[in-house]
């Protein structure tokens, strides 16, 4: 039991909106090796890449409701003060935004960052820019989450990237979310922004690497000290 323990556990799950597009880069990859086999292999790496990019593993969760987690895989890529999307209707004052930005190699599937109830959804058509610069958070495609936590209004805002075409939110309006639950995904790179509310403590620096569901982002409530850091 135990070696088949070892071998189950060295193969991540597949989550199920990956399937299709798996399915169309392993026929189009038979299809081409019909005339090359270089083509074959080119296609065999792309298909076990795309399989790689929609894996959902596990993830191990603090269920401390003082604590923000991280609701992607990624880099943090901004820490500070800015104005929410309009139509979520938070106001015009800034709060704290924790940006976390996915590459075409991390795991895409977005999780909550708290645990409350969703108050509204909201989903804005636009650009595709890069979403590592910072005007992507305001003229980029996105789908934004307001969950009333107990510790306040947070909003998370999936946001559409360079390669990224598709947001997927399977999250309803009116319901509920654990934190470190799963509420969608975003197709081939893009980032995740998530604002809070004043009492708000940072505890990730910029440049740091984030994993949904894990990485501890900020604290409500704790002492008002910016992280110290090393590149090593």
């Amino acid at each position: 039991m135990q070696l088949v323990d070892t071998i189950r556990n060295a193969f991540v799950p597949i989550h199920r909106q990956g399937y299709p597009f798996i399915a169309a880069f392993a026929v189009a990859t038979l299809f081409l090796g019909y005339f090359s086999s270089i083509l074959f292999w080119i296609g065999l790496i792309l298909t076990a890449w795309c399989a790689y990019f929609f894996r959902d593993p596990e993830r191990v969760t603090p269920l401390d409701d003082r604590l923000v987690v991280s609701p992607a895989d990624g880099v943090v890529s901004a820490v500070g003060p800015a104005v929410p999307p309009r139509e979520l209707g938070l106001g015009p004052d800034e709060m704290t935004r924790i940006s976390v930005f996915m590459n075409v190699f991390s795991c895409h599937v977005n999780r909550a960052p708290v645990r409350g109830r969703i108050t509204g959804i909201e989903h804005r058509p636009g650009k595709f820019l890069n979403a590592e610069l910072d005007k992507a958070s305001s003229e980029n495609e996105r789908n934004g989450l307001v969950i009333e936590s107990p510790h306040g209004t947070v909003a998370a805002v999936q946001i559409a990237g360079l390669v990224a075409r598709r947001i997927v939110c399977w999250a309803e309006e009116g319901g509920s979310l654990a934190v470190g639950e799963r509420f969608g995904l975003i197709r081939f790179g893009s980032r995740v922004d998530v604002f809070l509310p004043e009492g708000i403590t940072p505890r990730v620096a910029v440049g740091q690497t984030a994993v949904a569901g894990e990485t501890v982002l900020a604290e409500f409530g704790g002492a008002q000290v910016s992280p110290l850091v090393r590149v090593s």
